[in-house]
C-alpha cells in the first residue's frame, strides 16, 4: 500500500503523484481533522482514497514519520532563528544609515 500512497522524494514524503507533502496531511489528522475534512476543505485536491492512504501509512510507519518531523521543527526553528537574527543585525545598520545621513543634513 505505502507505494500507492506516500512516496519519500527531495528529502520528504509526499502523497503520490502530487505536490502535496505527507507532513500537512499528518499535521492536520494530528489537530483532529477527519479523513473528509482534511479531503474536502484542507486538500480538495487529493481524494478521500489518497488521506485514508497517507493516514495509513503514517500509522504503520509512526516512528519514522514522528522523527521526522521533529527534525523538520527542529530545522525550521533553527532557519528562523539564524533569520531573526540576520534581520536584526541589518535592521541595526539600516538605523545607523539613517542616523549617518540624518546627522549629515544638519
Amino acid at each position: 500500500m505505502e507505494n500507492d500512497y506516500v512516496e519519500k522524494r527531495n528529502g520528504g514524503y509526499w502523497i503520490n503523484g502530487t505536490r502535496v507533502s505527507l507532513d500537512s496531511v499528518v499535521l492536520a489528522f494530528l489537530q483532529g481533522l477527519s479523513a473528509e475534512t482534511i479531503a474536502a476543505e484542507c486538500f480538495p485536491t487529493l481524494t478521500l482514497e489518497q488521506v485514508y492512504g497517507a493516514i495509513a501509512y503514517y500509522l504503520a510507519h509512526r516512528p519514522e514519520i514522528d522523527a521526522y518531523l521533529k527534525e523538520a521543527d527542529a530545522e525550521f526553528e533553527a532557519l528562523r532563528q539564524s533569520t531573526h537574527v540576520t534581520a536584526a543585525e541589518f535592521s541595526q545598520k539600516l538605523a545607523q544609515a539613517r542616523r549617518q545621513i540624518h546627522n549629515s543634513h544638519q
